[in-house]
């Protein structure tokens, strides 16, 4: 745990999650509050990280990633298209996020009925929609 002091002589309390990810400067600096955040609140990153491509945003605090993948048919010996999605947290560290960009997720605690993922970092933005396979 880090504790930064800011400008105004306050102190916020921040914490590394570990797994060579970097606090974002809006975590340490801003003054929000957030519980469920990873960097600022009570929440341990453990188990998987996973990548995907944002894909709703219209909960408060949590959106959907969408993860593509190839599952293969042994008596076509071909592949198909699949997907998944996936509710995760997101901190208000993160602030200028939009539809279509990749995101890196980490699993923690159930944080609601269908949330078990926090985003960790955003890995590229892309202003194009992406409803359509990202494979290829």
């Amino acid at each position: 745990a880090v504790v930064s002091t800011q400008s105004t002589g306050d102190v916020r309390w921040t914490k590394n999650v570990g797994l060579g990810i970097k606090t974002p400067r809006e975590a340490i600096e801003g003054t929000y509050i957030d519980k469920k955040c990873p960097f600022t609140g009570d929440v341990a990153i453990r188990g998987r990280l996973l990548r995907g491509t944002i894909n709703n945003m219209k909960m408060k605090r949590t959106l959907t990633i969408r993860r593509d993948y190839l599952h293969y048919i042994k008596k076509y010996n071909r592949f198909e298209k699949r997907h998944k999605n996936i509710s995760a947290h997101v901190s208000p560290a993160f602030i200028d996020l939009n539809k279509g960009d990749t995101v890196l997720v980490g699993q923690c605690r159930p944080l609601s009925k269908t949330v078990r993922f926090n985003v960790l970092k955003v890995i590229a933005t892309s202003a194009a929609d992406k409803k359509k396979f990202s494979k290829f």
